[in-house]
């Protein structure tokens, strides 16, 4: 809405009650819809522990002067969120509450913010080059170049192209029946009609940026790209955070062991359940290294083979056993299971 405005109270609890009633028919409860809502809310009745917090509105006014002139970015971003009266507001919260849980109930609650946040940017920037255009091309500094205006319509505006871009129905719009998909265009005009001190750029700039979203989206094949991009900063973050402890149980789970061309120092992975020593293989008991069998001295510090660092020999089939005499087959399990 342009221009400066005065309160009307008593609007909000009938607000409050649409709201709650409206959130209880959801099967799918929006939260980023409750917390648009919320925040506009909370900005309008700024609340004694945020009022130092929160600017005034007329440090936020959307004027493409200001913005342009002092690069002030706070006008830019923080402008849709401020409202000059409990009817702007009501109106605006009830637009909101309908389109918004509409479209967060077809999609990501994440995509959703993302699209949300797309709009605002792009609708305001729209307004702003507009704003700039008529100026340099028409010589229209009033009303437009030197309008003041705040409010979430423009973003409105384009949540409604978003949302009947693919409806093949009809619609009221003030009385007037027309095709959903041109419900916003309808609303633009009929408004600028009938509704004195409403920001004309602001809502063609919503418009234009819904159109615009809708043209991006539709190139790009794939999910949502600014969700795609918060997902993989969530995804690396929580990486980042885990990674110490990742650390700390691959230490506790690696095993220190050295290699050569034939043995290994310490416990090895040998192939037989139970034990440590791999088969074909004899510990030396000077080093624990593990020598191949046709060594009779230890490779790693020279140490003689004893007799009893036997070759671990690898089990024999349960058919060849059954062959076997049964002093053989007595031995050979004594000297398999005993060492």
């Amino acid at each position: 809405m342009a221009g400066r405005g005065g309160r009307v109270r008593g609007l909000l609890p009938f607000l409050a009650l649409e709201a709650v009633l409206h959130y209880r028919r959801l099967e799918r409860k929006p939260p980023i819809t409750a917390g648009l809502m919320a925040a506009n809310c909370l900005i309008y009745l700024r609340p004694a522990f945020l009022d130092s917090i929160i600017p005034s509105i007329d440090e936020v006014w959307f004027n493409p002067y200001l913005i342009l002139k002092y690069k002030d970015l706070r006008r830019f971003f923080l402008s849709p969120f401020y409202h000059v009266g409990e009817p702007h507001l009501f109106y605006n919260m009830l637009s909101l509450l309908w389109k918004g849980g509409q479209l967060e109930n077809s999609m990501p609650s994440l995509e959703y913010a993302s699209m949300v946040a797309a709009l605002l940017a792009m609708s305001q920037g729209i307004t702003l080059l507009l704003a700039k255009s008529l100026l340099l091309f028409f010589d229209y500094e009033k009303p437009y170049y030197s309008e003041y205006s705040v409010g979430f319509s423009g973003v409105l505006f384009a949540m409604k192209v978003v949302l009947n871009s693919e409806a093949s129905n009809y619609t009221d719009v003030y009385g007037l029946l027309v095709p959903s998909r041109y419900a916003a265009w309808a609303e633009l005009v009929l408004i600028q009609m009938f509704v004195p001190g409403v920001s004309f750029l602001g809502h063609l700039g919503g418009i234009l940026a819904g159109v615009l979203y809708l043209r991006l989206k539709g190139m790009f094949s794939g999910p949502d790209p600014l969700a795609v991009l918060v997902r993989t900063l969530s995804q690396g973050l929580t990486s980042f955070v885990s990674w110490p402890m990742r650390v700390v149980k691959d230490l506790f789970r690696w095993r220190r062991r050295r290699l050569s061309g034939r043995g290994t120092v310490g416990g090895g992975g040998g192939n037989r359940r139970g034990t440590a020593e791999p088969w074909g293989m004899w510990r030396c008991h000077a080093c624990t290294y593990h020598n191949n069998g046709l060594l009779s001295i230890c490779e790693m510090c020279g140490t003689n083979r004893s007799e009893d660092e036997s070759v671990f020999d690898p089990p024999l089939s349960r058919g060849s056993d059954d062959h076997l005499p049964l002093e053989e087959l007595r031995r050979r399990r004594i000297e398999r299971f005993g060492n």
